[in-house]
């Protein structure tokens, strides 16, 4: 069963046709882009779970640390969002690859920084001061990150493949994870815990100037998108454009939708790439590096299923396939959890890589063309950027934190977090359903560039 896609004759946009050569180049761009911006949150979602508590937070009691690591975050998340406004906006009025230029800088530099700061030790509450504040230009730098990049990528796409080369960027999240979960594994591995607590750990950190230098010599041998360049010459760029997606009222139920729809996702994978090591290590006793190398395992797993799901989407309604990603991630939730439990190493790695390594694809790898469909080229980087962050913020900066909270109340127990986690997933699949079936994407494209085209003709002959 065919998607929309397959009924235009062109490239997504309606635009020239793209060579070969700009197109590999353009995919390159948006996966090292999202590699290098991915590898550096997650590392501090890494960190947050074993390192930080107790340099930055000491506490008597081990569970008041973790939570306010994870507290700080979770504040990424909230500056996500405000990222996806003022990068949003700055993509949709001066275009997407300056704008990702800028993110990628201040989330190398922030990332850098993190590396270098003193511990709570050395200058008392100024360092978590300092590490939230860095904390914040990470969240504001990946909120105009994804967007842009996705973007890039799907505005770029021939006919009948955005679900394909939108799953492109998405790898990057799997990579980054891999490389991030990787580093601290092997230096973990290569020295004592003392020293990785005294100062191996910062090593991850400064590595990521390199990884920026390298994404920005990628980065900026793009063009922009044909489907920008085209809203340029058409002179249809909207002035403000979150103003224009809550004027209109598709635009404002596809934010509510698509919000509800990350949902699930946000909540998944934060569970097991993040929280999964804290209460692995913290609950459960267990060392970190089994379970840190069974998050890799399930990283690398998920770059090959990431574009195989990526292909299922431009074949079946995106919807469904995102649909019963869902459903598959809150049926396997108990099982899955109460596997760490038994403390058997294979059983765990199994588990994990199962459900974040193949099941989550299935949600992961169609969202960025599902969500870019939603809203119109003028508004899209901001309405995609606002959908996604913006979620985000419940859906996956908050979900350690709530996790914690309810295991914590649960007195160790999973019952509550398993609650939850059904709850969300109908929740998302039901907003996901809700979502127009129908390709909203070329359509108002061009709608809205005969509009402008139009309005320029009745101005010359006045």
């Amino acid at each position: 069963m065919s998607t929309p896609d397959d009924t235009n004759g062109t490239n997504s946009t309606g635009t020239e046709e793209v060579s070969k050569s700009e197109l590999r180049t353009v995919v390159a761009s948006s996966l090292v882009g999202t590699t290098v911006e991915w590898y550096d949150f997650f590392l501090y979602g890494t960190a947050a779970g074993i390192v930080f508590p107790k340099l930055f937070f000491p506490s008597s009691e081990p569970a008041i640390g973790t939570l306010l690591a994870f507290a700080t975050f979770a504040v990424g998340f909230v500056a996500r969002p405000v990222g996806g406004l003022i990068f949003g906006h700055i993509g949709d009025r001066i275009g997407r690859k300056n704008t990702l230029v800028a993110t990628m800088l201040i989330m190398g530099v922030a990332t850098f920084l993190i590396g270098v700061i003193p511990t709570h030790a050395a200058i008392g509450i100024t360092a978590p001061i300092l590490l939230v504040a860095l904390r914040l230009a990470q969240g504001i730098a990946v909120g105009g990150e994804w967007g842009g990049a996705v973007l890039m990528a799907v505005e770029y796409a021939p006919p009948g493949r955005r679900g394909f080369y939108g799953s492109m960027p998405q790898i990057g999240l799997a990579i980054g994870l891999t490389m991030s979960t990787g580093v601290f594994a092997l230096l973990g591995f290569v020295m004592s815990d003392g020293a990785f607590m005294s100062w191996g750990w910062r090593i991850g950190f400064m590595l990521s100037a390199v990884l920026v230098a390298v994404g920005l010599y990628i980065r900026l041998k793009v063009m922009e998108t044909p489907a920008f360049r085209k809203l340029e010459e058409a002179e249809a760029k909207a002035t403000i454009p979150a103003l224009q997606l809550v004027k209109e009222r598709l635009s404002r139920r596809h934010l509510v939708l698509g919000m509800g729809s990350r949902w699930a996702e946000g909540v998944a994978f934060n569970m097991w790439a993040v929280f999964t090591i804290s209460y692995g290590t913290d609950t459960l006793g267990l060392s970190k590096q089994p379970i840190l190398l069974s998050v890799m395992a399930a990283a690398a797993v998920m770059v090959f299923f990431i574009p195989v799901f990526g292909r299922v989407a431009d074949r079946f309604d995106r919807r469904h396939l995102y649909t019963v990603g869902i459903v598959l991630l809150g049926v396997a939730a108990y099982p899955a959890l109460a596997v760490l439990g038994t403390g058997n190493t294979v059983f765990i790695a199994g588990a994990i890589v199962l459900v974040l390594g193949v099941i989550y694809p299935m949600v992961y790898a169609p969202e960025a063309s599902l969500f870019a469909e939603l809203f119109p080229t003028r508004v899209r980087y901001t309405g995609i950027s606002v959908v996604y962050q913006l979620s985000g913020i419940v859906a996956s900066g908050l979900t350690p934190l709530i996790l914690a909270f309810l295991l914590r109340e649960a007195g160790g127990g999973i019952s509550l977090i398993i609650g939850y986690v059904v709850a969300v997933s109908v929740i998302s699949a039901v907003s996901t359903m809700a979502i127009r079936k129908r390709d909203m994407y070329t359509e108002i494209v061009d709608a809205e560039l005969q509009e402008a085209q139009r309005a320029q003709r009745v101005s010359a002959e006045q």
